[in-house]
């Protein structure tokens, strides 16, 4: 068997020594720089002015908030852990917790009806989604405080028949339930897109190939799909918490005591509105990094193999 490769060098054979010699000077030489040669660095001249005219401007409002006697200073440390302001976080984290849990379980449920191959529960469950993204969310929370006026009575039975179990809406749905309602059920219609989408981003080869196998369809979803479909739905997902974290400000039409109504409530006691207005500034953004740190160890743990 005869081997053949190319020459070592991309100097053609021949054998005319001066045709060679010819060919070889032609090739250019690049083991070395020329001399003369002056290498002169890129220069960003207004980048460097972008730089400065921002620090400027980041040093003014420092020394504003420093100096300005306005923002009163004194008054924002005096109450900024007070027994009422903390009651109020408490109860704000209350509403963020139960609105995310209620909301993305019944989301995680219209995602899939969507994604159903029944036309009867894919109708049902854009019809809900269409509905509450419609409807601003003031008005949901309005209607569900205000149940016991639309209906007095709820019960359990047979449809158009007999009822078994009956509750006084009056005393089963209260403020703090109303708002929860409320918050989760217009968290579900947006919960409910952000897992359809997460879904729909995974191959549909990795569940063939798991069909392939014989792996049941639950296993599929839960080993497969979802783990995959997680590194999607976890930044949208993270987003609608925090802002349903900020959202449940909203609230304080229902005169619930959460962190801004109570702030409300002082600053129109005292009168110091801006020290106030910053103590529940500073519990938001405090609250909302401390969710932002969460969001990037449970990304990067479902980052695992896929990204470095």
């Amino acid at each position: 068997m005869a081997l053949t490769s190319d020459p070592p060098s991309a100097v053609p054979l021949t054998k005319d020594p001066e045709a060679a010699t010819a060919t070889t000077a032609a090739v250019p030489r690049t083991s070395s720089a020329p001399a003369g040669l002056v290498v002169v660095p890129v220069r960003h001249p207004w980048r460097w002015v972008a730089v400065a005219a921002t620090a400027v401007l980041l040093v003014q409002f420092a020394h504003g908030l420093v100096t300005n006697p306005g923002w009163e200073w004194d008054v924002f440390a005096a109450f900024f852990t007070t027994e009422t302001i903390l009651q109020a976080v408490w109860v704000t984290l209350q509403l963020t917790f139960y609105g995310t849990a209620l909301g993305f379980a019944i989301g995680i449920v219209l995602a899939f009806m969507r994604l159903s191959a029944n036309p009867f529960l894919r109708s049902v469950a854009f019809a809900y989604i269409w509905a509450f993204r419609s409807i601003p969310l003031i008005v949901q929370l309005l209607f569900w405080f205000n149940l016991a006026y639309l209906y007095k009575e709820l019960s359990i039975g047979i449809p158009f028949g007999p009822s078994f179990l009956s509750f006084d809406t009056m005393g089963l749905v209260g403020e703090m339930s109303a708002a929860v309602l409320g918050l989760a059920l217009h968290q579900a219609a947006y919960a409910a897109e952000i897992v359809r989408g997460g879904v729909l981003a995974v191959d549909e080869g990795q569940s063939e190939a798991a069909a392939s196998l014989g792996i049941p369809r639950l296993r599929q979803l839960r080993r497969i799909v979802l783990p995959q479909a997680m590194r999607s739905i976890l930044p949208n997902a993270a987003n609608e918490i925090i802002s349903l974290f900020k959202g449940t400000s909203i609230v304080s039409v229902m005169a619930i005591g959460e962190l801004f109504y109570q702030v409300q409530v002082v600053y129109g006691r005292n009168g110091r509105v801006v020290p106030l207005l910053m103590v529940a500034t500073a519990w938001y953004v405090l609250l909302t990094t401390a969710l932002s740190v969460v969001q990037h160890y449970v990304e990067r743990h479902y980052a695992k193999g896929s990204a470095r």
